[in-house]
């Protein structure tokens, strides 16, 4: 069973259009939404979790198409803003969580709390943004969600804390019935943890592919403008000037033998995607 079944979702506003989305995430595998600003990554995961309702199309949850209570239990979030109420310490935040959840843990919510330093005393609003995303975190992990759906949970987060959290993260999708849908600015993050990319522009999905794919497929030539100009037009997918001479898009199996092909990253790759769209 797919933890989350996206069937051409579609939402409208003035002069936006989530268009047609559709995506897959298989059980024990972890998508991540790569977009701009506006690009339309948290209309989606709002449409996903019924905060706003779409025009069109079909979302299902662990085989569920309707949000029932026990269905959206099974369903561990974290917004870009962290909803607990201001005045609540972590102790407090355990004892509202475990009157709201049938499954809430609530030894494993400390042993969260301990391993992301977070205090038991200090009132959420006297929290830095990163400890709020903690917080966020803890929570989300802490009442045997089978999905974690994830908008900028790693924004605010230093180096360290990020990558401890890329590791609670990495347990959690360990088991083949977990699953996670996980947004990020920080590429870098979802390339270290994804399974699945998916590059949303302007309300279109530019593709959906599974990430070790993308990195063997493409590639990037550096060269003169001469040498990009001479490329076979099967190969090239964008191409772009650089203060040094011209780059291009490639794809790696299209190229003549020996050619000098080097490595692209998840974020040079959209880069390129999203400008040979404009």
């Amino acid at each position: 069973m797919n933890a989350l079944d996206i069937q051409n979702l579609t939402k409208t506003y003035p002069g936006f259009t989530l268009d047609n989305v559709s995506l897959t995430i298989p059980g024990g595998c972890v998508l991540g939404l790569i977009g701009e600003n506006g690009a339309g990554k948290s209309t989606l995961i709002k449409s996903v979790l019924g905060m706003i309702r779409p025009d069109g199309g079909t979302v299902t949850i662990l085989g569920n198409e309707r949000r029932t209570p026990l269905v959206m239990e099974e369903v561990g979030v974290v917004l870009d803003e962290v909803g607990i109420p201001s005045c609540l310490t972590t102790a407090q935040v355990g004892k509202v969580m475990a009157a709201s959840f049938r499954n809430w843990d609530q030894a494993q919510y400390e042993r969260y709390l301990k391993a992301l330093a977070l205090p038991e005393k200090k009132e959420f609003k006297d929290f830095s943004k990163g400890m709020k995303m903690k917080l966020g975190i803890a929570v989300a992990l802490s009442h045997h969600a089978r999905l974690l759906i994830l908008d900028e949970a790693t924004s605010g987060l230093d180096p360290v804390v990020r990558d401890e959290v890329l590791e609670l993260l990495r347990s959690f999708v360990a088991q083949e019935d977990h699953a996670i849908l996980m947004s990020s600015h920080i590429v870098s993050d979802l390339e270290k943890l994804c399974d699945y990319i998916t590059f949303v522009h302007k309300g279109r999905l530019l593709l959906v592919e599974e990430k070790d794919r993308l990195l063997e497929e493409y590639g990037l030539f550096l060269g003169s403008q001469e040498d990009v100009d001479a490329l076979p037009e099967t190969a090239v997918r964008a191409r772009r000037a650089s203060p040094y001479g011209a780059e291009a898009l490639v794809l790696r199996e299209a190229m003549p033998q020996g050619s000098r092909v080097t490595p692209i990253s998840i974020e040079e790759l959209f880069v390129f995607m999203v400008k040979e769209g404009k």
